[in-house]
């Protein structure tokens, strides 16, 4: 009576549903799927947290290092405010300000050094010399 089935039980079982002894297919295909769903997810939130650090070593930012800083506290303290601010950073060109005052000091060094009788690095002199001769 063991080994006879039941007469309203189904003689044939459908392959994913495993046999009495045997692995269970579906549920090892759920589980390799939830695994790849998992780290395919954890890729996905890595890469949307580093788009910031491309953009700004894309753009060349002299902030780098501060949109470096905002994206890791996003990352770690799950604050979107961080990661915004960022964005936004790596974004956004902010104006030159350090070359032109770098340029007008050394002309003004050039400048003091010129009417004190020392004379200009060999640079400047050779420019001067073709200034006055008319040379470009």
């Amino acid at each position: 009576m063991a080994g006879q089935l039941h007469p309203l039980a189904p003689h044939e079982l459908p392959n994913y549903i495993g046999g009495a002894g045997g692995s269970d297919p579906l549920f090892t295909a759920v589980v390799f799927i939830v695994v790849a769903m998992v780290l395919g997810l954890g890729v996905l939130y890595l890469k949307v947290h580093a788009i910031p650090e491309q953009l700004a070593h894309k753009h060349g930012n002299t902030q780098s290092q501060l949109i470096m800083v905002l994206a890791l506290l996003a990352l770690f303290t799950h604050n979107n405010i961080f990661w915004v601010a960022a964005l936004i950073l790596a974004l956004l060109k902010f104006p030159d300000l350090v070359t032109p005052l770098n340029n007008i000091s050394s002309s003004l060094t050039k400048m003091t050094n010129s009417q004190e009788g020392t004379p200009p690095d060999a640079t400047s002199a050779a420019a001067g010399t073709q200034h006055e001769n008319g040379g470009d």
